[in-house]
């Protein structure tokens, strides 16, 4: 049982996805008793074991089902000759997503993201940073970020995205955010924001869509121009602007 804790533990630092799937309730004959837990990574892959044959094969699926939706289920499986299971019992099992900390994802390290990302970090965000520039760095201090120092076309492959990514495009050209943002709508995410005017977010609609880049579905859940509606020009601002976004999307999904 210390080692499930142990995983567990492991999978909430990591940021990996992946559920917990507890037998709480078993009547007639089974297997596993009672209590008994196994973890579900979002590839199908396992650590530990309910049971195996066909029921395994189920609450794997389901397990993948409600890693990408995040909601927590108590589902009933029978163990009948029908499915492969001679036991004649059945089991009640509670299968719940393992979320780690949430991760942010910042494209471009000027100056609006890298206030960002120090504020970010204070409120339980892993930041990542994404800028190709040599000295973008020089002046800050990278410690607890994991930077990505390349041209963000190469970063997109060191990204794991997921339900629980939260991406903000602060490049520094306009053209750069289009192509993050027009890679990053067609990936899974908890957020996507897109820094800009509204003169430059009504340019960027309509290319997407003149060039048939995204859908006017897949542009609907983005968030631009990024943060909340207030007044604010320096940086610090506008950081504190997206966060309070961030925060907001964050303890709704939560």
């Amino acid at each position: 049982m210390k080692s499930i804790y142990k995983k567990i533990s492991e999978i909430e630092k990591s940021n990996e996805s992946a559920a917990l799937c507890t037998i709480i309730n078993t009547t007639g004959s089974t297997p596993r008793k009672t209590g008994t837990k196994m973890i579900v990574y979002d590839d199908g892959s396992i650590f530990g074991t309910v049971g195996g044959g066909s029921l395994e094969k189920k609450v794997i699926n389901n397990a993948i089902e409600i890693i990408k939706n995040k909601t927590p289920r108590i589902l009933k499986y029978a163990l009948t000759q029908k499915e492969g299971m001679g036991c004649g019992g059945s089991n009640e099992i509670f299968i719940e997503p393992i979320t780690g900390t949430s991760k942010l994802i910042i494209f471009g390290a000027g100056h609006i993201g890298k206030t960002l990302a120090k504020f970010a970090r204070q409120v339980n965000f892993s930041v990542t940073l994404v800028d190709d520039r040599q000295d973008i760095f020089d002046d800050f201090d990278t410690s607890g970020f994991q930077i990505i120092q390349k041209n963000y076309n190469i970063a997109f492959d060191e990204i794991k995205f997921d339900n629980n990514t939260y991406i903000a495009s602060i490049m520094r050209e306009h053209s750069f955010d289009r192509d993050v943002v027009a890679y990053c709508a067609k990936q899974d995410y908890a957020f996507l924001g897109m820094i800009g005017s509204k003169a430059k977010i009504a340019t960027s609609k309509k290319i997407f869509l003149s060039e048939k880049i995204l859908t006017e579905e897949q542009m609907s859940n983005i968030n631009w121009p990024m943060g909340i509606d207030i007044k604010c020009n320096t940086p610090e601002e506008i950081a504190v602007s997206i966060l309070a976004k961030l925060i907001d999307v964050r303890s709704k999904l939560n």
